[in-house]
């Protein structure tokens, strides 16, 4: 085999490695980012007080995700990996993160339309920028003071947008409750501000690869990993706070409608497991209190099976029945993991300036899919939004956060070239 034809076959497996790796990445960020916005607005139009719930599921399913990862069985039990980072500068961004994420989905309960929640959480730029100023001593250009402005400017527009409900005698209460959700966002903006800020700091001090004198292995997993890991991770005991608001909204998801879900057993299973066949009533389980009114799981033929057979090699089928949300609730906690990871391994690839105009795309896209397309919602078109001005405001917001990148992107290169 000549050599030529030997570095031909690297080049070509180089490039379809990067290939798929840019590929997963893609998929990531706009497959689970783009459906968890869906999912989400599913359960929050059905349960808008269910913000707690979903917070503690998407955490607890990225902190299973990450147990290989950062712990380790050692005969004393299980004891955390070395890290890149110390364990003390996580914790100020732990509580940020928490009650940025809280704050977040619990605005759901206060009419703040999807549309609306998309674009104002975009619209964090004013905030990072006067915090960074105030705490930070960062100063910024001509250009990325309008492109705030910009942004500020669509964030009121898309606000007064869906400010207005439908008259009657409610008007003023339904104003108050929105005014009050618009305010929980303003206060997770300003959290997430301070959490940049930390995590800037942090980055710069401990961002760098570990050394062996450090103790920690070279093998060790990413910065990006490791910090996604214990945001979630060490959160899980604040959800002690919020312990009451979990059982309710639980009990509220577990007494709505039920769904049935069919599952075909192939005749093989169903031959050896007919004959021993016995599956107690929800009754008989100890502490049964929500199941008693269901029939959680049953065995039934083909003739009384609701899905078609016809098409199907099998005479047994499997019905679970559950409560309807949970389907979308387990969606929405996959879905985000998949949001994280790509989102944290964008950040890895490329620059900031690029992440920035991905992630922007990205709310766009989600932003169609709810209004235009209207997954995850009943109605075709969100309920007292004024579109013309929401896609003025979402239309700002875009611009300006393109040109506040792009203006941030020529001074730091400006600076190089001094440097």
């Amino acid at each position: 085999m000549s050599r030529g034809t030997c570095l031909t076959r690297q080049i070509s497996s180089v490039s379809t490695s990067m290939f798929a790796e840019w590929l997963t990445t893609f998929s990531f960020v706009f497959g689970g980012c783009c459906s968890n916005a869906v999912t989400l607005e599913q359960l929050t139009s059905q349960f808008p007080r269910a913000g707690s719930l979903i917070t503690f599921c998407q955490f607890t399913i990225i902190s299973i995700q990450g147990l290989r990862r950062h712990v380790t069985w050692t005969s004393y039990g299980p004891r955390l990996k070395p890290r890149r980072i110390p364990l003390t500068p996580y914790l100020v961004q732990v509580v940020l993160f928490y009650l940025v994420s809280l704050l977040n989905n619990a605005a759901f309960a206060y009419s703040i339309p999807m549309a609306v929640h998309i674009i104002f959480r975009s619209g964090g730029l004013v905030i990072s920028m006067i915090l960074g100023w105030l705490f930070a001593g960062k100063t910024y250009t001509n250009s990325q003071v309008v492109s705030v402005l910009i942004v500020t400017l669509g964030v009121i527009l898309t606000t007064l947008s869906a400010s207005e409900p439908s008259s009657g005698s409610n008007f003023d209460a339904n104003t108050r409750v929105y005014l009050t959700g618009i305010g929980i966002l303003t206060l997770a903006l300003v959290f997430s501000g301070f959490l940049g800020l930390v995590q800037d700091y942090t980055y710069s001090t401990y961002g760098r690869q570990p050394k062996s004198s450090d103790g920690a292995p070279a093998s060790s997993p990413p910065t990006w990993q490791e910090s996604m890991f214990y945001l979630h991770f060490l959160a899980l005991p604040m959800f002690v706070t919020v312990r009451k608001d979990l059982v309710s909204q639980f009990i509220a998801l577990s007494s709505g409608p039920v769904a049935s879900y069919t599952v075909a057993v192939p005749p093989s299973i169903s031959a050896t497991i007919r004959p021993s066949l016995s599956v107690p009533p929800p009754s008989a389980l100890p502490s049964a209190t929500i199941a008693q009114s269901k029939a959680f799981l049953s065995f039934t033929n083909s003739a009384t099976a609701s899905s078609p057979s016809s098409f199907i090699d099998a005479d047994l089928f499997l019905r679970l029945q559950l409560p309807a949300a949970c389907f979308p609730l387990f969606l929405n906690t996959i879905t985000q993991l998949l949001c994280a990871i790509g989102v944290h391994r964008l950040t890895t690839q490329v620059s900031s300036l690029t992440v920035t105009l991905i992630l922007v795309v990205r709310k766009a896209v989600s932003l169609i899919l709810s209004v235009v397309v209207g997954w995850g919602r009943k109605s075709k078109q969100p309920e007292n939004v004024d579109m013309r001005m929401m896609w003025t405001g979402a239309g700002l917001v875009m611009l300006g956060t393109i040109g506040y990148s792009l203006a941030t992107n020529a001074r730091n290169s400006r600076k190089q070239k001094v440097e």
